[in-house]
């Protein structure tokens, strides 16, 4: 049954611990009092969650392997660094399966991922697109058109 879960939190390490599809660590690197919200949509197969935060922090996460994951910011704000490489409102962080990854933040932080098992990707890929969405070997950073990225990012928020 699709369900989902919106939680509000004032803690960081109960905040890292709850971010489904992750094992996820957070430091907080500034000051001030820590708010973060997480929102989990689950549609079956298909896994969506946005996230944010307020501090400047540094996080480790390690994706649960079997799932092809997308990763985008849902708000332009202060930069956003995932393994050294500036994610930007206007791209996508193809991640590969079971990725670990570190992420820092200079100040407020939202993003959005999207999650399907490799199986479906593979299949959606090949009929609906003709290529192969299979999750690449390295985390790709791509950048869709504006108006694609707009889209994609008024959805995700529209289902948030």
């Amino acid at each position: 049954m699709p369900s989902s879960t919106v939680r509000i939190f004032t803690d960081a390490d109960t905040y890292a611990a709850s971010i489904r599809g992750t094992n996820a660590e957070i430091t907080i690197t500034g000051r001030g009092r820590f708010e973060g919200k997480l929102v989990h949509i689950d549609l079956h197969r298909l896994q969506t969650r946005q996230a944010s935060d307020n501090l400047p922090r540094i996080g480790h996460s390690v994706d649960v392997p079997g799932y092809a994951t997308i990763a985008f910011r849902t708000r332009p704000g202060p930069g956003q660094l995932r393994n050294s490489v500036e994610m930007l409102p206007s791209n996508i962080i193809r991640r590969s399966e079971g990725e670990s990854y570190f992420q820092k933040s200079d100040g407020f932080a939202s993003f959005g991922s999207m999650s399907l098992p490799v199986e479906d990707i593979a299949s959606i890929g090949e009929a609906m697109v003709g290529c192969d969405l299979t999750p690449p070997k390295d985390a790709l950073s791509v950048t869709p058109s504006p108006t694609a990225m707009a889209k994609l990012q008024d959805l995700h928020a529209a289902a948030s």
